[in-house]
């Protein structure tokens, strides 16, 4: 599931002190006084920049979803002790699922 990065998640970026309202795609109310307020061109690039940092990421979110499913401990457990490589295969292949 993809997650959209909005012009609020850009203003906590650049200025996390800031106070502000958002509503829609405009800021209506800058409530900082002391911070000035960055450019609509700022405020784009770090929308940019933060969707594909988020994007990125796609992969170790979806590792660590299929990860949680497992009772890893277990798996090394029984694996130590029969011999066998369960857990080192299942964790290649959810690797191979979702590669960086």
């Amino acid at each position: 599931m993809a997650n959209e990065i909005d012009k609020t998640n850009a203003l906590q970026s650049l200025e996390p002190s800031a106070e502000f309202v958002v509503r829609g795609n405009d800021i209506i109310e800058w409530h900082s006084d002391d911070i000035t307020e960055p450019t609509s061109s700022a405020i784009d690039a770090e929308v940019i920049r933060l969707q594909a940092e988020y994007d990125s990421q796609a992969y170790a979110r979806n590792r660590k979803k299929e990860y949680n499913q497992l009772n890893q401990f277990e798996m090394i457990f029984d694996d130590d002790r029969d011999g066998t490589t369960t857990w080192v295969d299942t964790i290649n292949e959810i690797k191979g699922r979702h590669p960086k």
